[in-house]
């Protein structure tokens, strides 16, 4: 999902299919339930939050307790994961990263996507400077730059230490959208080449004449019990199974059509050519 009003609507509709299973209009939802006959209407229509308590109800009166605990997750997901990114950073970027270096640690199978850059974990020092001062000007929240970059160093940890594994993909663009400077991406592409060898590092580019099979943005897939997406305003904490099991294959079909080893290794040689002859 990319925005409340989304998940509202995706809710409302598998309510609505449960109330006509069961055979019941609004009205008669509203009656059974005690409530005003247009609050059915208006969480159907994605109008409205759906309460824990107003889940329950609806049901159990539509005699669905089977699919409680889905759509309980569904809710709190809504209710929860949906967070802004001015409120993230209003107590700095620094904590924020210091978040996501907890989940890393307690992460086993870590799997992420990014069309346009590297991820954090791939990030020379002064590529990630470059691409959070970038982040600060465009949310105009410039204060903790230095503690930023090295907290997000600080997280690279989970590539040497611990039972971590490790499978990132990246679209061809990230070798050649420029961050920072030609300089910064040639360290960085260096940089990447090197971490290629690490044992529980799989690395792998997706080909930019890749078939298009659906629309991504990057993402990261923590085990199987969260998914991590960043919009351009909000990062969005995804923890509904069925949710989940479409990133996973998302991730799956990327990794298809990705290449690896000796294939990628050519891809970033040719950029760095590019980078370091000026061609």
């Amino acid at each position: 999902m990319t925005n409340v009003g989304e998940a509202r609507r995706d809710l409302g509709a598998r309510l609505r299919g449960l109330r006509v299973a069961a055979r019941l209009r609004g009205y008669q939802l509203a009656e059974q339930a005690g409530w005003h006959p247009a609050k059915v209407s208006r969480i159907e229509n994605g109008a409205q939050s759906t309460s824990e308590d107003d889940l329950a109800v609806w049901c159990r009166i539509t005699g669905a307790d089977d699919e409680y605990p889905d759509l309980l997750a569904t809710v709190r997901n809504i209710s929860a994961a949906w967070v802004e990114w001015r409120r993230i950073v209003g107590h700095g970027y620094t904590s924020h990263q210091r978040q996501i270096n907890g989940i890393e640690e307690r992460t086993e199978l870590l799997r992420g996507y990014d069309p346009q850059v590297f991820h954090g974990l791939l990030q020379t020092a002064d590529y990630a400077r470059a691409l959070m001062a970038a982040g600060m000007a465009f949310l105009k929240t410039s204060r903790d730059l230095d503690q930023a970059v090295a907290a997000r160093m600080e997280r690279q940890r989970v590539l040497h230490k611990g039972r971590h594994r490790i499978y990132l993909l990246i679209g061809e663009q990230a070798l050649r959208t420029t961050v920072g400077s030609d300089e910064v991406m040639a360290a960085q592409l260096h940089h990447v080449l090197t971490l290629m060898d690490l044992p529980r590092l799989v690395f792998g580019i997706v080909p930019a004449d890749s078939a298009f099979f659906r629309r991504t943005t990057d993402f990261v897939l923590y085990d199987r019990r969260k998914v991590l997406v960043e919009t351009i305003t909000a990062e969005t904490a995804i923890t509904q199974p069925r949710e989940i099991a479409l990133y996973e294959k998302v991730f799956t079909a990327l990794t298809e059509q990705a290449v690896h080893g000796g294939a990628a290794r050519a891809l970033i040689a040719a950029e760095l050519e590019r980078r370091e002859n000026g061609s």
